[in-house]
């Protein structure tokens, strides 16, 4: 029901978009008789929604359609770059997942110490700045002045991972500096929350240390907010990664969505934006169930 309710969001928001579609894409010195035949061919000329309804028949059936800029399968052009995406948003969470718990962790562990003040300040500070900004300093330091990453991350099928790999440092590095610190912080409040329970007393009174107590007891009672976090910026890693992938000229999908953005290639605007929203729903409600088992209670809430 919620990807039928935003196929009409974005069906509706590329009919209200201003100018006409067979004028931009055939120039102003186009005929009107050419024009209209174009019109014809993209069923312009019907209701809207009749072609709304057409356009979701093929969706269901896999149909995307053909582009408009080169005439492809949107299934071929949607194929490898949506590949390239995850695999670009893959890479970023094996680093920033597993670097943001065990820095919550930390933190919570040295609460309001040095450490716990000087990570919160440095993890605020990277995701208080938008994301080609961080990009663009990473560049300028990484690029240009010690030339240790390449400034453009150009991918393809024939190259080793090892190569993949080096070629995507920059653009994994931005955005683990920008989700990072909202895992972090939302670990360690999680952690410091189930602190306050009584059988983390109970634990203290037992004489076990406080690392013992914060791993093997705090942090697996807070699993179910720091799953609905990690959820939440790993639905932004694939879906939110338009800005880098065109800073970086990353061949991915967000790449392809402003390009055909530029073009005024419809279709595959429509294919890329529901996509990125089955997506980012398919995350979230994996997130609601593991929130579930990992928390017994939320199955009855009585």
């Amino acid at each position: 029901m919620t990807l039928f309710i935003i196929s009409i969001l974005i069906f509706v928001g590329v009919e209200a978009l201003p100018g006409d579609l067979t004028e931009a894409v055939l120039g102003q010195s186009a005929t009107p008789e050419t024009v209209a035949a174009f019109r014809k061919e993209l069923k312009l000329d019907l209701p809207p929604h009749i072609r709304y309804l057409s356009w979701l028949g093929g969706i269901v059936r896999g149909e995307f359609g053909n582009s408009l800029a080169n005439g492809r399968p949107i299934a071929d052009l949607i194929g490898w770059r949506i590949g390239n995406s995850l695999f670009l948003a893959a890479t970023t969470a094996a680093i920033a997942v597993p670097l943001s718990i065990l820095l919550g962790i930390v933190a919570a562990l040295y609460r309001n110490s040095f450490f716990d003040r000087a990570i919160s300040m440095v993890t605020l500070s990277t995701i208080s700045f938008p994301e080609f900004f961080v990009a663009y300093i990473l560049i300028a330091l990484l690029s240009v002045q010690l030339i240790i990453f390449p400034s453009i991350s150009n991918i393809n099928a024939q190259m080793p991972f090892l190569e993949k790999i080096h070629a995507i440092v920059l653009p994994c590095l931005t955005l683990t500096l920008v989700v990072v610190a909202h895992m972090m912080r939302q670990t360690r409040a999680a952690i410091i929350n189930i602190l306050a329970s009584p059988f983390i007393e109970m634990a203290k009174l037992k004489g076990l240390k406080k690392t013992r107590i914060v791993i093997f007891h705090a942090f697996p009672n807070a699993l179910s907010p720091v799953i609905n976090v990690v959820a939440v910026n790993l639905a932004y890693l694939v879906a939110g990664v338009v800005i880098v992938e065109v800073v970086f000229v990353f061949p991915g999908l967000g790449q392809l969505l402003v390009d055909s953005v530029s073009k005024r290639d419809i279709p595959v605007v429509q294919a890329s934006g529901l996509i990125f929203a089955s997506v980012y729903i398919t995350l979230n409600l994996l997130a609601d169930m593991l929130s579930i088992i990992s928390n017994p209670r939320l199955r009855n809430p009585k």
